[in-house]
């Protein structure tokens, strides 16, 4: 039945009732009203009707053949998609058991018959009523969450510009103040070399015009070991000169990962701010109480050129995930046998361009030397057997040792995009835990030792700031891989 012309629309009825005379009646009255009504004589056909067009309200016989009214609004309470429909029961049966089993499966109200008109309408408008203010409630929740978002979102923005501002002016004043007198000193290295080299000279030249010196000399020349102190004085000024020379580079590795004469967008070397987070983290790599030293195995991309971004904040995320590699190699428990401990902890750099000899070498030593076999080994030429990597079809790498390695690996991508791999062989996570990754405020690390922002700050950098990618590829017990992928030329630039 259709509703009068010109008559308010107040909602979709649905009414099931296997009595053709009370749907006829409800129908009657309740197009009267304004209500566009639709009419089912069975159970199956109101599930039908219900599927086909979702009703505002469902007015619902018990005693059917077939499929009962019971029956019909549980399986209505069970579909996701009909769930939330009001159903009112509308029966003969007065008993309270019935109304009970009628709650029970879902109903919201319960009218008995004979029923009075008035009553029926005025329920019906009421759980209408209800139903709107529940999906404006629903609504509101959804601005709530938005807003919610929103502030989470502009407080991880907030916290990562006051952090980003805090360790560039820290970084850059100990660099400052580190440079200044280490500076003088490396500068004066030079002339303090040239005056001992002549202050030996002319001891050997008056060693030579008078072998024969009095007593009181001969016996100072022997109490100093004269003769060990002028060959040994040149080593000392080369272990100076090296330290001199290592300070400097420490400073200009603080310089180049604060950065903060360069708050703008400008290109740069990504392989220096890899290289400069990583002396920041040295302290980190080397070996502890629990594990071997962390060997960083970098595969830069000789052919890769300078990338327009944001340096320092690139910078910040390398210092997440490394720190994050890092804590997923200490919480794993590895051998710690004299074999595998032996040596250093250090970096070991092995170049990607075919016209380029590949080579490894520890960092922090006087000289380069190929990496403790008991921590990795060449084979063909081609491929480093230290761990297992995820998502790595280019390199064949099997798992043969227990030692902690990051591996770090950087190429042009065909799309004009850098992508910057950095991966660890530590525990890896599960999907659950992959899966929220990048969310904000989440960790899985001990209360005091995380704040779950770290990733989530760099993915805000990365995606929004540089319009790149980041991702994470981990399975448990196979450690994790961060693969970040930015363009080399912004597109703002």
């Amino acid at each position: 039945m259709h509703r009068n012309q010109g008559q308010e629309y107040k909602g979709n009825i649905l009414v099931v009732d296997d009595t053709p005379d009370n749907l006829r009646l409800l129908s009657a009255m309740l197009t009267a009203q304004g209500y566009e009504v639709r009419k089912a004589l069975n159970g199956k056909m109101g599930l039908m009707a219900c599927q086909m067009v979702l009703p505002d309200v469902i007015l619902l016989d018990i005693n059917m053949p077939g499929v009962n009214g019971y029956e019909l609004c549980q399986q209505l309470k069970d579909d996701e998609r009909t769930c939330e429909v009001p159903v009112i029961f509308i029966s003969a049966l007065d008993d309270v058991l019935d109304k009970v089993k009628a709650f029970d499966v879902g109903g919201v109200d319960y009218i008995t018959k004979p029923f009075s008109v008035a009553e029926v309408i005025l329920r019906i408008e009421n759980q209408i009523n209800l139903r709107l203010l529940e999906i404006k409630l629903q609504e509101k929740n959804l601005l709530l969450q938005n807003a919610l978002d929103d502030l989470k979102a502009a407080q991880v923005k907030q916290i990562q510009n006051e952090k980003m501002v805090a360790l560039g002016q820290l970084v850059a004043g100990i660099a400052h103040e580190v440079n200044n007198p280490i500076s003088f000193i490396y500068g004066n290295l030079e002339y303090v070399g040239q005056y001992m080299q002549e202050l030996v000279g002319v001891i050997s030249l008056y060693q030579q015009e008078y072998p024969h010196s009095t007593p009181k000399i001969e016996q100072i020349v022997q109490e100093i070991d004269l003769n060990f102190l002028m060959y040994d004085l040149k080593n000392l000024l080369g272990a100076m000169n090296r330290g001199a020379d290592r300070i400097r580079h420490i400073v200009l590795a603080l310089q180049k990962f604060s950065r903060v004469d360069e708050a703008q967008m400008k290109s740069v070397n990504i392989h220096e701010g890899i290289d400069s987070t990583l002396v920041m983290l040295q302290h980190r790599l080397k070996e502890t109480t629990y594990r071997c030293p962390i060997v960083v195995v970098k595969e830069y991309d000789d052919n890769l050129p300078p990338v327009t971004c944001y340096a320092s904040e690139l910078n910040q995320v390398f210092l997440h995930i490394l720190n994050n590699a890092i804590d997923a190699l200490e919480s794993t428990h590895w051998h710690s046998e004299s074999q595998m401990c032996s040596g250093s902890g250090g970096e070991m750099n092995t170049s990607l361009s075919s016209t380029s000899h590949r080579k490894l070498h520890r960092i922090g030593e006087d000289e380069h030397k190929l990496c403790d076999q008991h921590i990795c080994q060449w084979e063909d030429d081609q491929k480093i057997r230290p761990l297992h990597f995820t998502n790595s079809p280019t390199h064949d790498v099997s798992s043969t040792i227990s030692a902690p390695v990051i591996r770090i690996r950087t190429e042009l991508a065909d799309d004009n995009t850098v992508k910057i791999s950095i991966a660890d062989n530590g525990l890896g996570m599960d999907e659950s835990v992959r899966s929220r990754t990048f969310d904000p405020f989440f960790t899985t690390k001990p209360v005091g030792k995380g704040s779950g922002l770290g990733l989530a700050i760099s993915h805000q950098i990365v995606v929004q700031k540089h319009q790149g990618q980041i991702s994470c590829n981990s399975l448990l017990g196979e450690g994790a891989e961060f693969i970040i992928e930015i363009p080399v030329k912004h597109p703002n630039t």
